[in-house]
């Protein structure tokens, strides 16, 4: 599949700057690119790679006035997204068996599968589950009892959802993603021992989630932990009981969320950002890496440290921390004159 760099920058809005007719058959970084390929440039901090890439063609800020040695640049907006939709181009189809059910799955007898559903070896279906048109289970995946699974919805292996579930249309989860095992709730009885709380909620996922490998995602105590539409949710992430999480959020790796918390949509929590039970994160909020959140954030805020607070005064006194040695060294040097000049009034 071929293109020229102008007639990509016409798909994407972009200006063309130089040799547009430059036929264009893949894409890749700027360093890997080879003639022929195409790549792009967002971060500034990589703009001396611009100048050696052997790259066709690049996609740089509209504002570009650096060395670039791609005989063609094409000028975008936003060289972040207009790359990604030239890439959908050049991506290959993702593997999808064809429509069956193979020999080794066990479904139940009343669970119900949609019209082209595909459903791979080793898959165990429980009694009263569903399955959408068009869904792809790959091998080794389990529904519990009851459970429902939308439309065109791909499960790729060892995937498992845990009785009672409902998973919307064109979810897509990843290898080793748990959806429903049992919130972290126990009481501590007169002897000090810890005595299990039923969980008796459901997960329920909107539709156009994605949930990267080994997520874990646990049912409500009552009710349900709720994950709205077009959320998107990175690795390694773990998500507590009756958590509710706003429509189009991102969650990036190794976030951990206690339970009863709300994340409102369009929020961005950061990789290895931690969330204490209980409060309420607002809409289109940031919350920078590595940040513990301990009270509730207002719409809007953009907040990092521990505990997170806004990003600015964060910095702040971030700077002053990293001054701490000099500091010390001064207070120092003023103690030691200090005492030289009481001992020369004594």
């Amino acid at each position: 599949m071929s293109w020229t760099a102008a007639e990509l920058a016409q798909r994407v809005g972009a200006t063309v700057e130089g040799d547009g007719t430059v036929a264009i058959t893949g894409v890749a970084g700027l360093r890997e690119a080879r003639p022929g390929q195409l790549s792009f440039l967002a971060n500034m901090r990589y703009a001396p790679d611009a100048a050696t890439t052997q790259a066709s063609a690049v996609v740089v800020p509209k504002d570009w006035n650096r060395p670039c040695a791609a005989p063609c640049r094409l000028l975008a907006r936003d060289p972040d997204k207009a790359f990604a939709r030239i890439a959908i181009e050049y991506a290959p189809a993702p593997v999808s068996p064809p429509p069956g059910v193979h020999p080794t799955a066990v479904i139940a007898p009343d669970a119900k599968l949609g019209a082209n559903v595909s459903i791979g070896p080793y898959v165990v279906i429980e009694p009263g589950a569903s399955v959408g048109e068009g869904t792809v289970l790959f091998a080794g995946c389990y529904l519990g009892h009851g459970v429902r699974v939308g439309a065109a919805c791909r499960f790729y292996p060892q995937v498992t959802v845990r009785e009672g579930c409902r998973i919307g249309d064109r979810a897509i989860l990843h290898n080793g993603v748990v959806i429903g095992s049992d919130g972290f709730g126990y009481t501590v009885n007169e002897k000090g021992v810890r005595e299990k709380i039923p969980q008796i909620g459901i997960v329920e996922l909107g539709h156009d989630v994605e949930i990267g490998a080994n997520t874990t995602i646990d049912r409500a105590r009552f009710g349900r932990t709720r994950i709205g539409n077009g959320v998107k949710i990175d690795n390694l992430v773990q998500i507590g009981h009756n958590v509710v999480i706003g429509d189009n959020a991102v969650i990036v790796a190794m976030v951990g969320i206690s339970g009863s918390s709300e994340i409102g949509e369009r929020t961005i929590l950061a990789g290895q950002v931690g969330v204490v039970g209980h409060i309420v994160i607002g809409r289109d909020c940031i919350v920078g890496a590595r940040s513990v959140v301990t009270k509730d954030i207002a719409p809007q805020s953009f907040v990092s440290g521990y505990p997170a607070i806004p990003h600015d005064e964060e910095k702040r006194l971030h700077a002053h921390i990293a001054r701490l040695p000099e500091f010390k060294k001064k207070v120092a040097e003023l103690e030691a004159r200090l005492k030289a000049l009481e001992a020369r009034g004594a």
